[in-house]
């Protein structure tokens, strides 16, 4: 089974289509965890979810945005499809019936 950041990357990757890139999957791991994600955790994990087969990534045209530089592009396979959704139906059973944020006092701030 896939881990937590794993799960993140790839649902980020997937909802981002033809926009997923590792700067743009970033910004969406932050906006859902609202924590920061490291570049290099970013970047460690997208190798190994590729060597896994469950993304592909490429390099994509170099952009005069990015000074000449170009974006590493990404692709969620069918495998990562596949273990995403095991993922997160485990969660979802496991989590049925619980309600966090009553339980929470953070979330009562």
């Amino acid at each position: 089974m896939i881990g937590e950041f794993e799960y993140l990357l790839i649902a980020a990757s997937h909802r981002l289509g033809e926009d997923a890139y590792g700067a743009s999957i970033r910004r969406e791991v932050e906006a859902a965890t609202e924590r920061p994600c490291s570049i290099g955790s970013l970047y460690t994990t997208l190798d190994r979810l590729e060597a896994k087969g469950l993304v592909t990534t490429w390099m994509g045209e170099a952009t005069s945005q990015r000074g000449g530089r170009a974006k590493r592009m990404v692709t969620v396979t069918a495998k990562g499809i596949e273990a995403a959704s095991i993922f997160y139906r485990a969660i979802s059973k496991v989590s049925r019936d619980i309600s966090w944020e009553a339980q929470c006092p953070l979330s009562q701030e």
